[in-house]
């Protein structure tokens, strides 16, 4: 298994909204991030899903400006 595909694996989460909000990033992004952007999905991937949920629909900020800017595209989404 490739280290996209355990990435793909972790995007599924156990809330539908976020599952559905992640599934449209990976496809539309995962293949095209940077190495520093695909580590800060990686980080972003240990957040608790309901916390989670709250960054990409935009009710709040991830205090670290590096996993902000990736929640940014999510919300994009």
């Amino acid at each position: 298994m490739s280290d996209l595909d355990r990435i793909r694996w972790r995007s599924r989460r156990g809330l539908l909204e976020l599952d559905l909000i992640l599934e449209k990033f990976v496809a539309q992004y995962l293949d095209q991030l940077s190495p520093e952007e695909l580590e800060s999905y990686k980080d972003i991937l240990f957040l608790p899903d309901n916390d989670l949920l709250d960054m990409a629909n935009g009710k709040t900020d991830h205090p670290d400006g590096r996993l902000q800017a990736l929640l940014e595209k999510i919300r994009a989404c």
